[in-house]
């Protein structure tokens, strides 16, 4: 398997535990205030199924997150080299290797740590569009770019 096509499966498992982990919460938070409803009667009983409501919008908006992230991802292109950075580039730099992707942090692959970043993330600002032999200043390094993927 391909060093993108490895970077892009890590980032697809990722997004679908983050799917999975906002669903469950949801679900849970939708049981509790159902239940909530049969144990318990006035202020006591409003108060409870409020805060549930609460707790079930939170893992809502974190689920609709994720889908955002997911239709990122699923849109990332295995391609070969190309002559700039974008999304869905491998960047290596002086110092770091970079995929712009969606913001997970660092990993390891191969043997290798990679900065997954978005291309909205700070650094992904400054490396989008560059090219080869180009340089950006990143955590108070100056950083050139090597290669791109």
């Amino acid at each position: 398997m391909s060093l993108k096509k490895k970077l892009i499966a890590y980032s697809k498992e990722w997004v679908a535990e983050r799917i999975s982990v906002a669903q469950v919460a949801m679900d849970r938070a939708q049981e509790a205030a159902n239940e909530e409803g049969k144990s318990s009667a006035g202020d006591k009983y409003e108060t409870g199924r409020a805060m549930m409501q609460i707790e079930r919008d939170k893992a809502a908006q974190q689920l609709a997150e994720a889908l955002k992230l997911k239709q990122l991802v699923d849109g990332l292109l295995e391609t070969g080299n190309t002559d700039e950075v974008r999304v869905g580039a491998i960047v290596q730099t002086t110092h770091y290797h970079f995929f712009i992707s969606i913001s997970i942090g660092k990993i390891s692959l191969d043997g290798v740590d990679y900065l997954l970043v978005s291309p909205q993330s700070p650094v992904g600002q400054l490396l989008i569009n560059k090219k080869p032999g180009d340089s950006i200043t990143f955590n108070r390094l100056e950083e050139k770019i090597l290669r791109i993927e």
